[in-house]
């Protein structure tokens, strides 16, 4: 008979082994018979290992899953990229031997609670690419035991909780409610910032029966301090589409309206600030060189592809949507109208972009609008080198592998172009070089403009 201990990779933290060798347990792991209080989490990414640490401080035993053996070997050794404090919260798990890994999902079979934690990523054409969810919620509904809580938390259309999971477990012979409860419960964690903590943020909750919902909630209140149940699952997954399509259309305002203020020649973010002294009504959202990450580029394009599907089209986010999608498009052009002022062909111009994670403070350059930015300038012929100490290397949008520069000499290119302003960063050593400010955070530099 197979047991967890046959699934799972060692907990404990030591120097990395080869992947070939490195597939079994030393510890000794819980059984079929002691799954009380074990809860597992598919996918162990930006959401997923916070999640699965959440739950260990909560005095659960964890069995993360992810089919990607060199995430768990990095997990385990400590080399991920997270917040302050959930770094101290991996060193205290591992420790404490509270997380096992394993790449089976066999293993979701010695749990009495999973949570599904995946990336919901869109295509190169904006379509939701719903491989890795359908992929997850497959094995789940393959290994789950009667009696299981599983909570969808992955971003996705409206109904996807009762397609992926809900049916094909009623058609496995296992009723939702009944011999299991099938939930979702949107993920609300902000990478990289210790300020919104995973256990601080009210959470939703939505079954697909009032059982499911129940049970979703006390499992889900062992992770935050306040849990807030809708009447669906459907409403929870509509809730978190709509939390990021509000931002997005804001952040599609804001880049609009530092144009309006650039050609009024007013400072937008002295406007915006001043506007943020209303004590209602508004709500402050920043310009920048675009969107990132695994949220706002992409949950709403879920929203509309489903409605468009439906045969109805939502002007204001595809409009937002969009505007968004041209942003770093934007930014090529102002540098490049700024090389040409400067008398700088674009085959004879250098460009450094300073910073191309998609956010200050972590390595994640998913979507990041540095991707774009640097293919963009190398179509048009500009040298463009990076430097993110954060982002040792990438590859852009069209497909060229780049390395961050060292210790770059802003003096030594035509023009800065200011993309993400990671903790610790001197501006000092940005005067006297021609910057192009797309965060609008750089002062005192003379030579600024902005997009």
């Amino acid at each position: 008979m197979t047991t967890l201990s046959d699934l799972a990779l060692d907990p404990r933290p030591s120097a990395p082994r080869s992947p070939q060798t490195d597939d079994r347990a030393a510890a000794p792991q819980p059984d079929a018979d002691t799954a009380e209080g074990v809860v597992a989490v598919v996918g162990l990414g930006y959401v997923g290992l916070p999640t699965a640490l959440a739950l260990a401080q909560a005095g659960r035993q964890v069995i993360g899953v992810d089919p990607n053996h060199e995430r768990l070997v990095a997990i385990r050794d400590g080399c991920v990229d997270l917040s302050t404090r959930d770094l101290e919260r991996l060193d205290q798990t591992l420790a404490a031997r509270a997380l096992s890994t394993t790449t089976h999902a066999a293993a979701v079979a010695f749990a009495d609670a999973v949570v599904i934690c995946v990336p919901t990523p869109v295509d190169e054409h904006f379509v939701p690419d719903l491989t890795a969810i359908r992929g997850a919620c497959a094995g789940v509904v393959e290994h789950l035991r009667p009696g299981t809580t599983v909570i969808l938390t992955s971003t996705t259309y409206v109904g996807s909780t009762r397609d992926m999971l809900a049916e094909p477990l009623r058609a496995r012979g296992l009723a939702p409610g009944e011999d299991v409860h099938v939930v979702f419960s949107p993920e609300r964690i902000n990478p990289g910032v210790d300020d919104h903590a995973h256990d601080e943020v009210p959470r939703v909750v939505g079954g697909v029966t009032p059982a499911c919902t129940e049970a979703g909630v006390a499992l889900v209140a062992r992770m935050t301090s306040a849990v807030h149940p809708v009447a669906s699952a459907e409403a929870a997954e509509m809730t978190k589409l709509y939390e990021n399509t509000f931002r997005a259309v804001n952040i599609a305002l804001a880049n609009e309206m530092a144009e309006a203020c650039g050609t009024l020649d007013l400072d937008v973010i002295e406007v915006i600030e001043a506007a943020a002294t209303k004590p209602y009504g508004f709500m402050p959202f920043y310009p920048g060189p675009g969107v990132g990450g695994h949220c706002i580029p992409c949950d709403p394009h879920y929203l509309t592809w489903q409605l468009r599907r439906d045969g109805w089209s939502p002007t204001v986010v595809e409009t937002a949507m969009s505007v968004i999608a041209a942003r770093p498009r934007r930014v090529v052009e102002r540098a490049l109208d700024l090389l040409a002022d400067a008398g700088r062909p674009p085959d004879e111009a250098r460009v450094l972009v300073l910073g191309v994670a998609y956010k200050p403070g972590v390595e994640d350059v998913r979507e990041s609008p540095a991707l774009t930015i640097l293919a963009g300038l190398a179509r048009r012929g500009v040298t463009a080198d990076y430097h993110d100490p954060y982002v040792p290397t990438l590859v852009d949008r069209d497909g060229n592998h780049r390395r961050s520069v060292e210790a770059p000499d802003p003096g030594a290119y035509d023009l800065t172009i200011v993309h993400t302003l990671h903790p610790g960063v001197d501006q000092g050593r940005l005067a006297g070089a021609p910057v192009l400010d797309a965060t609008y955070r750089c002062d005192g530099i003379p030579d600024r403009a902005v997009v």
